[in-house]
């Protein structure tokens, strides 16, 4: 057995969160038909499903539609899913009750948050600040604002945000960990620099939720989303969340006032009246079988510490680094993600000339990561369920591979 191997049986055994794995439905050697489980490793596209959601979702449809039906708005709780499982959310992101709703797609609660910003933000206020690094749709939905709302749109780096921001600025939309690099970005400092320029900071978690501490409140950060398919592994497709500070709920003023954000939703005025607090982010029916799905996936998160889950992805990312160089040519591939831990999400990207070819041979074999146009491998570590002989594996076969 080779020395990372070695390793990899030591820190598995002493791995606080090991036990976390069984909540899970994971690969094993029977399912593959081989003497080796897959090692799952693109839980930063779509994280694995938790045991216990089949039978909630088969209990969601049979029972309470199948059966209750109407009913099930009020004796199953679906009218009130949207903020109950936002509170089950504000915890891992490091908010209070009271500030998050689920419902909905990142994209459209981008939309949500960047136009009530520029509200917020006052008519003196003309530009709008974009990650010129950030996932494409965020940029889409930053520019369509900025044309929606009469302000001229910006796509400066993280870094040069401090620098870019004056008395124009409105609002600002950054995203917590690069998608492509993996590279974390300073969430307290930079919401600092907007708020001394008298902005709103506004942030995309998608990549940093359910991975790393976040510190909403801690930080005073006005406005974030983020989706729920990734780390919080709710499911494809699964509804996004708006987080709105509780000091701003009150002048919160969504673009899309839909009836379910309605103070009397079912007092069907032709006038819109705003619902207190979060409330005011939610806009129509709420998705119940996709929230409800996710509603139980959070189950997994209990009793699980965020800084704990933070140790250990560091720990694997780390380990996974060592391995590469362990079991690759010097040279082969490039590491583009930033090895200082404040510096890091919870992925590694790798560049190599070939890496579309690569990924596909690393799937055939049960290494399961992504591909990012044009030369870029990425793997997610997604602590709940990844452990050291899974990455000491995914190294070794990824070694195979590049020869």
């Amino acid at each position: 057995m080779s020395e990372p191997a070695l390793r990899a049986e030591k820190l598995d055994a002493a791995d606080e969160l090991a036990a976390l794995r069984d909540r899970f439905v994971l690969d094993t050697e029977a399912d593959r038909g081989t003497d080796v489980a897959g090692v799952y490793l693109d839980g930063n596209s779509l994280g694995a499903l938790p045991a216990n959601v089949p039978d909630r979702v088969a209990d969601v449809v049979r029972r309470q539609w199948g059966e209750l039906r109407i009913r099930s708005w009020d004796e199953s709780g679906w009218w009130t899913a949207p903020e109950r499982i936002g509170d089950r959310i504000a915890p891992l992101v490091g908010a209070a009750p009271g500030q998050i709703v689920v419902g909905d797609s990142t994209s459209v609660n981008v939309f949500k948050a960047l136009v009530a910003a520029v509200r917020m933000a006052g008519d003196s206020r003309d530009e709008l600040l974009v990650d010129a690094t950030t996932f494409p749709t965020d940029g889409y939905i930053a520019e369509s604002a900025a044309r929606l709302t009469g302000r001229t749109l910006r796509a400066v780096t993280p870094a040069e945000v401090p620098k870019a921001l004056s008395e124009r600025t409105a609002a600002v939309l950054l995203n917590h960990v690069d998608y492509r690099t993996g590279r974390l970005h300073d969430l307290p400092a930079l919401t600092a620099a907007i708020h001394a320029r008298g902005a709103l900071a506004v942030w995309d978690l998608c990549h940093s939720a359910g991975a790393l501490p976040v510190g909403l409140d801690e930080h005073g950060v006005d406005l974030a989303v983020g989706c729920t398919y990734k780390y919080l592994n709710g499911g494809p497709g699964s509804p996004a969340y708006l987080y709105v500070r509780s000091a701003l709920q009150d002048r919160f003023d969504s673009p899309l006032p839909g009836w379910n954000s309605h103070a009397e939703p079912f007092g069907m005025s032709p006038v819109y009246t705003a619902a207190p607090g979060a409330l005011r982010g939610r806009v129509g029916t709420p998705d119940i079988l996709s929230l409800l799905a996710l509603e139980a996936a959070l189950e997994v998160w209990d009793g699980v510490s965020i800084a704990a889950v933070r140790a250990k992805s560091l720990a694997l990312t780390d380990f996974f680094l060592e391995c590469v160089r362990a079991y690759t040519e010097p040279g082969r591939v490039e590491c583009v993600t930033p090895e200082r831990h404040e510096e890091r999400g919870s992925q590694i990207a790798l560049r190599c000339p070939d890496a579309g070819e690569v990924m596909k041979r690393l799937i055939a074999r049960g290494v399961v990561g992504d591909f990012r146009h044009p030369d870029v491998l990425r793997f997610g570590f997604t602590p709940l369920y990844v452990g050291f002989r899974d990455v000491e594996r995914a190294a070794r076969v990824l070694g195979d591979e590049l020869v």
